[in-house]
């Protein structure tokens, strides 16, 4: 299955541990399993999304971090087959690149051109952010055209979406004019406790204003034991329910324009 032109998804929030990697392989998964063409790009130093899919970060001779500072064709550093996709990775080496893109030529629009020569072979790249509002952020929001923001149904974690919508406003007041918010998933929910119940209630009255809201990801440890094993939740526990939430962001972007 192919669409017309690939689309380009980051996952984001300034905020550290709401389970942006985790999300990123399993939506992913979710839409390899429709047969699209998927292509996962790890932003983020901590490399958790590589980690997760199988490879050793601290071994990587080739990432993300050579494709950004040192001009290399993202093809050279690709990761094929992993779970039925394509994977960019990173590693430690990335956390120098704030520093280096600061006086860097063209640096907005280094992760947008990097993805060009590849965007015809998949259907859907989705790009795992660093937990910050620095450049590396910024420059995966100029390159994308929607993004995803996983929020933690906590209170503090939904204050922290103001400082978020801030910057998805400025990138898109100049840098980048078409990007879109597609929703906001709010995860690690406990149903039983009463702060995750106000917070879920806020994000549903608040935040559905910019984006779709999706129903919440439920607090579960099976999403840390399947990271632990190197694959999607849907093969650790094919009947878990949080399944259905991935299924129901997945169907989502299918139909974005």
């Amino acid at each position: 299955m192919a669409l017309p032109m690939s689309q380009i998804v980051a996952l984001f929030n300034q905020a550290g541990g709401v389970g942006k990697s985790s999300l990123t392989m399993n939506i992913g998964y979710s839409l390899a399993q429709k047969d699209y063409d998927v292509l996962l790009v790890d932003m983020d130093p901590q490399a958790s999304l590589t980690f997760f899919m199988g490879l050793e970060p601290f071994d990587l001779k080739q990432t993300i971090y050579e494709v950004l500072i040192e001009d290399r064709p993202i093809a050279s550093v690709l990761q094929k087959n992993i779970n039925g996709m394509s994977l960019v990775p990173s590693n430690l080496r990335l956390s120098g690149a704030e520093l280096e893109l600061v006086t860097a030529d063209m640096r907005d629009l280094r992760l947008q051109d990097a993805l060009k020569p590849v965007r015809k072979d998949y259907d859907f790249i989705l790009v795992d952010c660093p937990p910050s509002l620095g450049i590396l952020s910024y420059i995966t929001l100029v390159a994308a055209n929607y993004v995803l923001v996983p929020v933690q149904t906590q209170y503090k974690a939904f204050c922290g979406t103001e400082m978020l919508l801030g910057t998805f406003a400025r990138v898109r007041s100049r840098a980048n004019r078409s990007l879109k918010i597609a929703g906001f998933i709010p995860t690690m929910f406990a149903s039983r406790n009463s702060q995750d119940v106000r917070a879920l209630e806020a994000i549903q009255t608040q935040m559905s204003e910019y984006g779709k809201v999706f129903d919440p990801i439920v607090r579960a440890t099976a999403f840390a034991d399947a990271a632990e094993e190197h694959i999607p939740l849907l093969k650790h526990s094919p009947k878990h329910p949080a399944l259905e939430v991935l299924e129901q962001v997945a169907s989502y972007l299918e139909e974005l324009p």
